[in-house]
Order: C-alpha cells, then structure tokens, then sequence
C-alpha cells in the first residue's frame, strides 16, 4: 500500500488525503467485528428483547455489527440456529450464548472448528459442565471467555431485604423460581438459601417454578395461598411471577410483602407506589457491557488482562423507590444517553478491571 501511494505521488502531494484515506480505514475496520447473539428467549419477551436492544445500542456506541436469533424458550430452536450458522458462507467474528437450559456444552462442540469465537453470556457453563468441556481458552480454544451477573448475591440482597420486614422475629415465606434448568434461576435460588440460614426463625414453606411467567405464577399461586394462611411474604426471581402472585392474593383477599427483578415499566412503577417492597434491577445492561469486552478484544485490548477470562459484573442492585422512578424515566426515553464507549479500555488503557453499571441512569 505505501509503494502504491509512492508511485502516485500521494504522499508527497496529498498529506492530507493519506490521512484521510487512513482514517478511512482504521473506520472500516472498526465496523468490520460482527457478532451474533443467540437470544434463549422470545422474540416478543419484553426483557429478552430490550436486552437485544441494549446491546445494539451497544454496538452502535462501539462501531460493531450485531445480528440476533431468537431461540423461543427452546433448546431445539437454538441448535437449529447454530446450525445454520455454520453452514454461511461468511460467519460471524464472534458467537455470543447463554447456557440456558444447559446447551452451553453443544455449542462449543459444534463451532470447535469453525474459526468464530464464541463468548458466554448471562449464564455460563456449570462447575459439573466445566469439569467435563473445561474453561474457557482450554479445551475449546475459541471460547474465549464469559461474563455473568451477580445473580446468587441478588437473591441474597432481594431475601435479606425481605426478611427485614417481616412484621415479627420469624415469619412463613414461600418463594417462586424460574425454570428450574436455568443456572440464572439457580443461583438466585441459592442467595435465597444463604440469607434463610442466616435467619433460621424464617420458615419457607413451599418454593415453586413459575417458568417465569405470570400466569404460570398465578395458577400456583391460587392453590398455593390457601394452604399457608400465615404466610406474609413471597420472594420470586422475577417481576412477572411476582404480578401473578399478587393477582391470586389479592383475589383472595391477602396483604403480601414481594421482591422482584427486573427493569420493566410495570416493575419500576410497582417499587415507586411500593406494590413491590423489594425491587433488583440493572442487568438489563450486561449484554452492552459483553460488547465492549468483545470490542476491545478484537483490538487487541484483550479482556482477560482485565478481569480475567471469566467475569462476573455486580450490576444486579437493589433500588428504593426514587431510584424506580429515576430509572423510569430514563428507560422511557428513546435513547436512555448510556454512552457504552465510555467501559472500553480503548478509552482507558491503563485500567484494571470493567465498571459497567447503571449508576448513571440512577443520578
């Protein structure tokens, strides 16, 4: 390239059109890292979907390219998918998944040879599973790493807080989780465990897997109320199941304390008018924040060297009410303004370690 800038005389004559042209360049290869999402949920599940859209916006901020599949809640559905990846003519520079219900282990074996770069998601192999496909950059050479949220500590804060306000020193609880194959639902469910033996005067009476779905929660919830009439407080691992629980209490003429998770406008608004008396929220961002590792790690900025290959971000945080109507009003917003460049070492060469977080949203 620079014997052909030679001869033309560009150098000599244009400086500035060599700049120009290399700018150019440098931008084409800024736009050049392509990534695939395979999406575990819906494609008309409200969180799924806005973590899709977090993340596009993530790849706008980072100059990347991102395509998303949906896998409708099925294991099936999602190897299909990689399936059909493989088979393109032209792959995607990196695969991003989540181990839900537990297919994390397939891919890997699948794309072993593919030449793209797969990085987990969300939720990422089991210790069981890791024994067997080891970690990351082992094993399978191209799976370069993964980042999780905190979500057995959400479990923990969400019962802790709840415990707080039981009217009296013990107090029966029943608790919903998600589907039970999902290490997301896992983990919560053990920060449940945590906190109760810490608080052994707490009687869980019954906990039950409301698939994360509202109507799910309801159902069981109808026939599960009137076996524990002294039961006060419900702990669930999402906003939906939560709703669905309150539906059937409130037909039934209960007075119940909830914690939820979540960041949808129906969550927040319940935290602000204290329908929900324990609300976490703020992973709804950890995909953005899986871009920027990707990003940098595709300039050579590897993300290993910054917390290592495998990561937990500590976005999942409890939020009082003025946090829920701050954050309301942000996420109602066409753009929330979360400039995701601003995580990137590209920006901070000399920092340690990744401080995504949604603290920004919350001033």
């Amino acid at each position: 390239m620079r014997r052909a800038f030679t001869e033309f005389g560009f150098i000599i004559v244009f400086p500035r059109v060599l700049c120009i042209l290399a700018l150019a360049l440098f931008s084409g290869l800024a736009h050049a890292s392509s990534v695939l999402f395979l999406n575990p949920g819906f494609s008309h599940e409200r969180f799924w979907v806005s973590y899709s859209q977090y993340m596009q916006d993530a790849a706008g901020d980072l100059g990347m390219q991102l395509e998303v599949l949906y896998g409708e809640r099925d294991a099936n559905n999602i190897l299909r998918h990689a399936h059909q990846i493989l088979q393109r003519p032209r792959k995607p520079d990196y695969l991003v998944f989540v181990n839900e219900q537990y297919v994390g282990p397939e891919l890997l074996r699948l794309f072993a040879d593919s030449g793209v770069r797969l990085f987990a998601l969300h939720s990422t192999l089991t210790p069981e599973q890791q024994a067997l496909a080891g970690g990351p950059r082992g094993k399978y050479a191209n799976w370069i790493g993964s980042l999780v949220p905190n979500d057995e500590e959400a479990g923990y804060l969400m019962a802790k807080a709840l415990i707080a306000l039981a009217p009296r020193s013990g107090a029966d609880l029943v608790a919903f989780s998600g589907v039970k194959n999902t290490p997301s639902a896992t983990l919560r469910e053990q920060g449940l465990h945590r906190a109760l033996a810490e608080h052994p005067q707490m009687r869980l009476r019954q906990l039950l897997y409301g698939e994360w779905k509202e109507e799910r929660a309801y159902e069981q919830a109808q026939a599960l109320l009137p076996r524990y009439p002294e039961v006060e407080l419900v702990w669930s691992t999402n906003d939906e199941m939560a709703f669905g629980v309150m539906r059937a209490a409130k037909e039934q003429g209960r007075q119940l304390r909830y914690t939820a998770l979540n960041n949808s406008p129906r969550a927040l608004q319940a935290r602000v008018d204290e329908s929900f008396s324990v609300l976490a929220t703020g992973h709804f961002i950890l995909g953005g924040c899986a871009m920027v590792m990707l990003h940098d790690h595709s300039r050579g900025l590897d993300f290993a060297e910054r917390g290592g290959l495998e990561q937990m971000a500590h976005l999942l945080r409890l939020v009082d009410g003025q946090e829920a109507r701050r954050l309301l009003n942000r996420l109602q917003r066409p753009d929330i303004g979360l400039d995701f460049r601003r995580f990137s070492a590209a920006r901070q060469p000399k920092m340690k370690g990744y401080a995504c977080s949604i603290d920004s949203l919350l001033r």
